[in-house]
């Protein structure tokens, strides 16, 4: 049986990360996908490991094969999920967790629409300014721009299967282990299976 892509995502603050490090330790066979990118290197970062560092050409000529299963361009360099390493682990029988924001959520329900879409909340709004201020990475004005844009993106959790609010990592994580399960056991999984007893 094929596995299940499962996208978490929401807006910046929401907790993306650490949420999904915690699910991976819930869940040791699952496999958190790996993004590819066109900046350098970063101390300490491993090509493979934290990103697939590529080049500028090859991104673009990645994208125009449609190997990719999402992109955008962060400030000049190129972000995305490629999708052979992601086909690969799903044809494997295991499930797959790709951590991305909305914009690319949206692209991967265009490109694999059996995806399972998670849409990652803060509580409150007031709770996510002041995670976002508590990191100590953003001047004022750049917290007012994540902001803004939290506020649209919010606007977009219609488009997904399921909404968790991530009040304590411990909660929202066994939330999205229910969902998995709940997704193995649909119907149309089954229907995919040579031996179903049931047909």
């Amino acid at each position: 049986m094929r596995g299940i892509l499962v996208v978490i995502s929401g807006p910046s603050g929401a907790g993306k990360g650490t949420v999904c490090r915690a699910l991976i330790k819930s869940l040791p066979d699952v496999h958190l996908s790996v993004s590819a990118t066109t900046r350098q290197a970063r101390a300490g970062e491993i090509d493979h490991v934290h990103y697939y560092f590529i080049t500028r050409t090859e991104f673009q000529e990645r994208i125009a094969r449609r190997e990719m299963l999402e992109w955008a361009d962060v400030y000049g360099d190129f972000y995305g999920t490629p999708r052979e390493p992601v086909d690969r682990i799903l044809n494997q029988g295991r499930d797959v967790i790709l951590e991305i924001d909305v914009q690319g959520a949206l692209q991967i329900r265009e490109q694999m629409p059996e995806a399972v879409l998670v849409f990652l909340s803060p509580p409150s709004f007031t709770e996510l300014e002041r995670r976002l201020r508590k990191r100590g990475t953003d001047t004022d004005e750049r917290i007012g721009q994540r902001l803004d844009w939290a506020h649209r993106e919010l606007r977009s959790f219609p488009s997904y299967d399921y909404v968790v609010i991530n009040d304590r990592v411990e909660a929202a994580v066994e939330k999205i282990v229910a969902v998995i399960v709940a997704e193995k056991c649909r119907t149309k999984r089954f229907q995919l299976l040579d031996s179903n007893p049931y047909t």
